[in-house]
């Protein structure tokens, strides 16, 4: 674990190769099945490019229900299986989850077919990023920090539209391991994104993910795609990890007042996500319009950093 430096638009975690599992901390499948586990994914981002010229074209509900069959699937395919605890609204929402790992994407696209926020990088992925456009994402390009507002407004018109979106306002991805709380980013959740919640009357649902080793019964950082790891690395990892297994436990929604504070509701969410108890001015956001009075900020400098960030 290393100090991380504060930057407000592209916030870093103090993790390092140190937060992952040391060898042998995990038990693993064999060679030979591990191999397959990597072949029937790449079969499944292959079929992803076929789902993404379908997607366009498809009804809603049959292209919700696309895009939940193909994570599963994915993830299915890697060795990890998913496990579900709560229920969503029937109503569109505004999704906000603590983030660990690439996995989350699939995680949260398993159980909520949404629209994403990610930065501008994941739609030059090889497939993931062409799929990712066609399943509606919003990118942010986190090398303009003036788009924000804009990005911001769209996703309060998706909203209005009736379409849930998903964000991790975390800004950037750590280990989440156990008394890992030096690693988590400065700062917390970030309220930009919970803006576009308040401006449509849209409720906020918390998304906790965690990851545990069935096989031990123990939590595990296995998942987790840090700064100094590669993306081939860390999938090869998951391949090789024996019965992985990501939660998603859904927390019971915040109903923001037209004149809430996005930031007393980002915090609201994230006690709510981390388990830890909300300060008393934000639990109050729930229950009555707190004015916000804020002055125009000025517009970060955009810092240099290798960890996934896909919320702004």
């Amino acid at each position: 674990m290393t100090a991380a430096p504060r930057n407000l638009w592209r916030p870093t975690s103090g993790c390092d190769d140190t937060c992952l599992p040391a060898a042998g901390e995990v038990p693993d499948v064999p060679v030979a099945r591990r191999t397959l586990r990597l072949i029937a994914a790449t079969g499944m981002l292959l079929g992803g490019v076929g789902l993404a010229v379908l997607l366009p074209v498809l009804p809603s509900r049959e292209r919700q229900a696309a895009v939940r069959g193909w994570a599963r699937g994915t993830a299915r395919a890697l060795g990890v299986r998913l496990e579900i605890r709560g229920r969503l609204p029937r109503r569109r929402a505004l999704l906000v989850a603590n983030h660990v790992s690439w996995l989350d994407i699939l995680a949260v696209l398993a159980v909520a077919p949404t629209r994403m926020v990610a930065k501008r990088e994941v739609r030059t992925w090889p497939v993931l990023g062409l799929l990712a456009a066609a399943a509606g994402t919003v990118f942010v390009d986190r090398s303009r920090p003036r788009e924000l507002p804009a990005t911001v407004r769209r996703l309060a018109d998706t909203l209005r539209a009736g379409r849930s979106v998903a964000v991790f306002p975390e800004g950037t991805t750590w280990c989440a391991g156990q008394d890992a709380a030096g690693c988590r980013p400065g700062g917390g959740f970030r309220p930009a994104m919970f803006q576009a919640a308040i401006d449509s009357g849209s409720p906020v649902v918390p998304l906790r993910l965690s990851y545990r080793c069935a096989a031990t019964g123990s939590p595990t950082t296995a998942a987790a795609f840090l700064g100094a790891d590669a993306l081939l690395r860390s999938v090869a990892r998951v391949a090789a990890a024996r019965d992985l297994v990501v939660s998603v436990t859904i927390a019971a929604a915040l109903h923001p007042a037209r004149d809430a504070d996005r930031r007393l509701l980002a915090r609201a969410a994230e006690s709510a996500v981390h388990l830890v108890p909300a300060p008393a001015d934000a639990t109050r956001t729930r229950l009555r319009p707190l004015p916000t009075v804020t002055p125009a900020p000025r517009a970060p400098t955009p810092a240099p950093g290798n960890e996934l960030d896909l919320a702004a």
